[in-house]
């Protein structure tokens, strides 16, 4: 089949369809990791060798990400989310790589940046492979955002940017930089507001001096540090929000927890994967691992987190488009990003089990898994703080709607119509409103459960692997029924701070 040139108003032809486009990626990626390098001794060493990211990038795979109008391949949501999964069943680290210039510098930057600034900063990322990034968390502000002290003034023909961030991923390694800063007033006091701001660190006078790069566990290809700003940002190179910076950030925010699942899907299908070969090929009292019982419990959990994040992509697909406005989708992407990182940790925790002593050594995929993995939990808002979030937006609609029962509000809201019904016996029951923070936690953990089964039975109803759908139906409601039982316990022990008045072992020991 002959396919047509496609012009783009830069110029530019795209001349190879998608599917074969990412053939050719992951053909590459498998040279890459497995002939010219070995992943598994890539993955226990800092840094990336310069080759290995110079191969990749070889195949311009930013170009999914970029607007067709810019020369790129119109940045559909499921061809970036298929990328990403293909990167990271080869290397997380790399799955994060992409998914942070992806949905953390070029989709706010294609959504919020003026026309002539993103010519110039899609043009670098084509033409020159340049990479992005964005900085947010400082030292003494991580989840507190709205604090941050990084501030700016207006200097008339620019915008200068003073401050500190860290754990910023691909520190010292990016060429632009969105930048994060509160504007300092006459009096010397900041703004409540926050501005976003594109940096380039190929200007000098926008260079981001790297004060330390941290020894981080897990993730080691990706670079992470304290970075000093002390930028002249031309005026030009301010986003513009459609009202205000805060709806910006909560907008990107969202996006970014929606697209995490890309990330998630190629790291657990590599999980579940590993898994079933080394279950079939080991062998235990001269039968197969793969015949027991116990293992075949493991395995099915593993296939089931599959089963839901490939569920959640097919969501975000389609719901999640640049044009889309997501900052009131705080509900919905907290559950999305909290259910996913925590399959991304178990599933690796079911390999290491299954794997056994073997996955204890550094160089075993299983291992690392566990420590790359961790991360996930805590970056982009940790989870804990996400499910009490997601709490207290329900307590608010059902404080809003004067309804008291949990099932009654869930079968009539519209990410839990269906799978509510699933479990009328567990949510009937009048919701407590003012439920102490631990308790907000656990029933945000359910929540966002049954937001995650509302996408598995949507999935199911389009065709989807009915057994692989139905199995993790099943799963999801054993573990809904534990998390319930758990809710259910009033437990409000607190820390004993002075445990050593007998509360040591050996005083209570005859000599």
């Amino acid at each position: 089949m002959e396919f047509k040139k496609e012009r783009t108003l830069e110029g530019s032809d795209v001349l190879q369809p998608f599917s074969e486009f990412l053939e050719g990626f992951k053909k590459k990626l498998k040279t890459v990791f497995y002939e010219r390098a070995d992943i598994n001794d890539l993955g226990i060493r800092r840094g990336m060798p310069p080759f290995v990211m110079r191969e990749i990038m070889s195949t311009n795979p930013f170009t999914t990400f970029i607007p067709k109008v810019f020369g790129g391949r119109g940045g559909k949501i499921k061809e970036g989310i298929e990328l990403v999964e293909a990167a990271s069943y080869e290397s997380l680290a790399l799955g994060l790589t992409f998914g942070i210039n992806w949905a953390l510098f070029l989709q706010p930057v294609s959504k919020y940046a003026h026309a002539d600034v993103q010519r110039k900063v899609f043009q670098g990322f084509l033409k020159d492979r340049k990479m992005g990034g964005l900085m947010i968390t400082e030292p003494d502000f991580g989840s507190d955002a709205l604090n941050m002290q990084t501030s700016y003034v207006d200097k008339g023909s620019y915008y200068h940017l003073k401050g500190t961030k860290h754990w910023a991923g691909l520190t010292g390694w990016a060429d632009y930089w969105l930048l994060t800063a509160r504007q300092q007033t006459k009096q010397g006091s900041l703004m409540r507001d926050i501005d976003f701001f594109v940096s380039d660190n190929n200007h000098s006078d926008q260079i981001i001096e790297v004060e330390e790069y941290y020894e981080n566990l897990g993730l080691y290809q990706i670079p992470y540090g304290r970075n000093k700003i002390d930028a002249k940002i031309p005026k030009i190179y301010k986003l513009e929000p459609k009202t205000n910076g805060v709806a910006l950030m909560l907008d990107t925010l969202h996006r970014s927890r929606m697209e995490i699942p890309a990330m998630a899907l190629g790291f657990i299908r590599r999980m579940m994967d590993e898994a079933i070969t080394h279950c079939q090929e080991r062998l235990v009292g001269a039968k197969s691992l793969f015949s027991y019982d116990q293992v075949q419990q493991r395995l099915s959990r593993i296939q089931s987190a599959f089963t839901i994040t490939s569920a959640i992509c097919a969501h975000s697909a389609d719901n999640v488009a640049t044009e889309i406005d997501l900052m009131p989708e705080g509900l919905k992407a907290n559950s999305v990003k909290t259910v996913v990182t925590d399959l991304m940790q178990e599933s690796a925790q079911q390999l290491f089990q299954l794997v056994g002593a073997k996955a204890y050594r550094l160089n075993h995929i299983a291992g690392r898994a566990i420590v790359d993995s961790r991360p996930f939990q805590i970056f982009e808002g940790s989870n804990d703080i996400l499910y009490a979030q997601i709490s207290e937006a329900v307590v608010k609609m059902m404080r809003r709607g004067k309804e008291n029962n949990l099932f009654q509000f869930l079968k009539g809201f519209q990410l839990t119509k269906k799978s509510s019904g699933r479990l009328k016996d567990m949510l009937n029951f009048n919701l407590d409103f003012k439920m102490p923070q631990r308790k907000l936690v656990e029933l945000g953990r359910v929540l966002s459960r049954i937001v995650s089964m509302e996408m598995v039975i949507d999935l199911g109803l389009k065709g989807f692997q009915p057994e692989m759908v139905n199995n993790s139906l099943s799963m999801m409601s054993q573990e809904l029924s534990q998390l319930m039982n758990r809710f259910a316990y009033q437990n409000n022990t607190q820390i004993i701070v002075d445990y050593s008045d007998n509360g040591l072992w050996n005083d209570f020991v005859k000599a």
